[in-house]
């Protein structure tokens, strides 16, 4: 009997990832919607364009533009939310080649 249980538990376990998702309502996105975002993309001076070789940092940079924007005018009482970073890591190893010094 316990094994039966463990293997339900196991299964639901198992199955919960599969069956929720991160957004209750997921609605297609409108070409209204992707021309509006483009637009305030091109006022914030992203350049569709423009070939440029630093395409994401250029887009990325727009859209900071626009967030902080769109963040000044919602702001609350309690300050614009920020994002955090956090980088962490080890040192490289120091390997030496196998021939070093010949």
């Amino acid at each position: 009997m316990k094994n039966l249980i463990a293997a339900a538990l196991a299964a639901t376990v198992l199955a919960a990832p599969a069956l929720s998702f991160a957004q209750a309502e997921q609605q297609p996105v409108t070409r209204a919607q992707v021309r509006a975002e483009l637009v305030q993309l091109e006022k914030a001076g992203y350049r569709p364009n423009l070939a440029s070789p630093y395409y994401p940092d250029d887009l990325q940079a727009a859209e900071a533009r626009v967030a902080q924007q769109n963040g000044a005018a919602q702001a609350s009482a309690y300050g614009a939310s920020t994002n955090g970073s956090v980088q962490s890591g080890t040192r490289a190893p120091n390997i030496k080649p196998t021939y070093f010094g010949q």
